[in-house]
């Protein structure tokens, strides 16, 4: 079965689209790991009298508000990321399921 130049090159951008989506999701749990840890320090922190961060090698005891607001800030941020990647990877599933059906075609022609 031969395949045309065309075909061939939207089979590669497909095989790009893959590769895309593998990083996005890979970029996706890390932020989403990252999300959960902060989450838990956050519960940790309503626990709890006094608070800690750590600093290079040491633990410095801090001020829990402002720990805490650095922390909520720190989440929020995640959350925006986390939102922009599922819509990226939403872009990229869409385009690659379209070339999917466009070189399914041009093959099915092709025979």
């Amino acid at each position: 079965m031969d395949i045309s130049k065309e075909t061939e090159q939207k089979i590669s951008q497909l095989q790009m689209f893959e590769q895309s989506l593998q990083s996005f999701l890979g970029q996706k749990q890390q932020f989403q790991i990252q999300l959960v840890e902060v989450e838990s320090a956050l519960n940790e922190l309503n626990g709890t009298d006094r608070a800690f961060r750590i600093i290079g090698n040491i633990m410095v005891e801090s001020d829990k508000s402002e720990l805490k607001a650095d922390l909520q800030s720190k989440k929020e941020m995640l959350e925006l990321r986390i939102k922009t990647m599922e819509k990226q990877e939403s872009q990229v599933r869409e385009k690659a399921s379209k070339l999917q059906s466009e070189i399914l075609k041009k093959i099915k022609k092709e025979d």
